[in-house]
């Protein structure tokens, strides 16, 4: 493997909170792919400090979702590792010593400010034209001072002192950012019910866990400096190794009219392609696109080849958009590739779902499976497309319905010589398999009723499969079987309008 550096040690950290989106699956891949390629270590945390947001029901998606994609982890939970726990919510006692020590170092000190203050001086702020940060009003106040605001019952938070000098760091998909003092005030790290921040809690974790390495969207990119200037101040504590990461800022995800890709938006739900049939070879070849590419001229790869290539200082920095028609495009080429045995395994629950298949299906459903399986796999773009395309063969003869917009369109009191011709034909037919089907119908209809084939065979397609779209017709009838295809016909007889 090229370039490695087993000490490299990445993180993925989400919240549990709504269901998994594509925007955190492509930063996920994107950690995985570089502790892949370098040898390094994925450390899988959970920041599950928010009691009012986070769920159980979203950490177990979460688990879910990274096991489905293939994304798998070193440490984390469900595996363990020596900096457990790795929930966030399970580490308090951890915070609230760190908070105290940088208090008691002058890293933090207590500000008493209230909301409507604080929206006050920001507004003059903003009048006058300077920086409506937070103004550090708090920063040195006296004993007396403090002992007037614990008398009027105010509760304080805890902010971190900000080095009064300019933070300069080299992002690894950037190059080199600055900040100058004035852009980035103190900020709060502990709520005034002693309740950590993100802003604390992100920083001593990756502290402890000996992070090296921060791949993370660009919506986090104004708290580096905050976060630099509190790895400085852990070094100095003695909390962690004294390093500070190196930052990349991964490119925003866009939605529909070039809007920032929110968890909010439909289009972003991981679940929703999970249930539209996407695979997870199609779904994790695009999101490696949104922002990166293994060559100029090549969009289809593995992730082998992904992890074989990867270099996150190739990654692009501007803005890429979520094409669902090219995602869409890249999972049909995948499908493609799926080995037969391994894409009839992966058809089963989209037939299941509607019923048409049994919790557990028989041999020879199975088998009638694999058969059907080649007629469609080359036509298919996502998996639950299997439902329309063959869920003929599976339903039960007394559910089976012709799609009524079809009907309308095909079974007309035209179609009556076509099928009464194609009844004959096939009771007559001794050899029930594709190339007799084929000949015997083409006989009947081309030949004998003088039919083109398109409105010869259409009318039949309709009839036998409930579809104008289907798998290869004849082979459709052999699946299906003389009784039952003879039965579907005569039913459409049966039902076309007189004329």
């Amino acid at each position: 493997m090229a370039n490695t550096d087993p000490a490299v040690r990445v993180r993925f950290c989400p919240s549990p909170t709504g269901n998994p989106h594509v925007g955190m699956v492509r930063t996920a891949l994107f950690n995985w792919a570089y502790a892949r390629h370098t040898g390094g270590k994925l450390v899988f945390r959970i920041e599950d400090t928010d009691s009012a947001r986070d769920s159980e029901e979203s950490y177990t998606q979460l688990l879910e979702a990274m096991s489905w994609l293939g994304l798998d982890w070193d440490e984390g939970p469900e595996v363990g590792g020596p900096h457990a726990p790795y929930r966030q919510s399970q580490r308090m006692d951890i915070y609230a010593d760190v908070a105290r020590r940088l208090q008691e170092a002058g890293h933090a000190y207590h500000c008493y400010c209230s909301t409507e203050e604080l929206d006050a001086r920001r507004e003059a702020a903003r009048a006058a034209g300077k920086p409506s940060g937070y103004d550090g009003h708090c920063r040195e106040l006296t004993e007396e001072q403090v002992a007037v605001y614990k008398l009027e019952k105010r509760e304080p938070i805890l902010r971190f002192r900000m080095p009064d000098r300019t933070i300069s760091f080299d992002d690894l998909v950037r190059g080199t950012l600055t900040f100058e003092p004035e852009n980035v005030p103190d900020y709060g790290i502990v709520r005034a019910n002693g309740a950590p921040l993100y802003t604390l809690v992100n920083p001593v974790d990756d502290a402890l866990m000996g992070i090296t390495h921060v791949l993370r969207g660009e919506d986090l990119l104004s708290s580096t400096p905050r976060q630099i200037a509190l790895y400085a101040a852990l070094a100095e504590i003695g909390v962690g190794e004294g390093a500070t990461p190196r930052f990349g800022h991964l490119p925003y995800v866009m939605g529909e009219g070039n809007k920032k890709l929110s968890k909010r938006d439909p289009q972003s739900s991981l679940n929703l392609y999970r249930e539209r049939g996407f695979i997870r070879e199609g779904l994790l070849n695009y999101l490696s696109l949104l922002g990166w590419s293994l060559a100029e001229d090549r969009d289809l790869f593995d992730m082998d080849e992904m992890v074989a290539a990867f270099d996150v200082a190739k990654v692009n920095s501007n803005p890429a958009r979520f094409d669902l028609k090219k995602c869409e495009a890249i999972n049909a080429e995948h499908v493609r590739r799926l080995a037969p045995e391994d894409f009839v395994r992966r058809l089963v629950p989209f037939l299941q779902g509607p019923g048409l298949l049994p919790a557990e299906p028989t041999a020879e459903q199975l088998d009638l499976l694999a058969r059907i399986a080649p007629l469609t796999q080359e036509r298919m773009v996502v998996l639950s497309e299997i439902v329309n395309m063959a869920g003929f063969l599976f339903v039960d003869p007394a559910d089976f319905a012709v799609d009524p917009d079809d009907a309308a369109k095909v079974l007309t009191a035209d179609a009556g010589p076509v099928l009464e011709a194609s009844v004959k034909a096939l009771e007559e037919l001794a050899d029930f398999t594709p190339e007799p089907i084929q000949t015997a119908l083409r006989g009947a209809l081309v030949e004998g009723l003088g039919i083109k084939p398109k409105f010869a065979f259409t009318p039949l397609r309709v009839a036998v499969t409930g579809r104008r779209v289907s798998p290869p017709l004849f082979e459709s009838m052999e699946l299906l079987g003389r009784p039952e295809t003879l039965r579907r016909l005569r039913s459409a007889l049966d039902a076309l309008p007189t004329a």
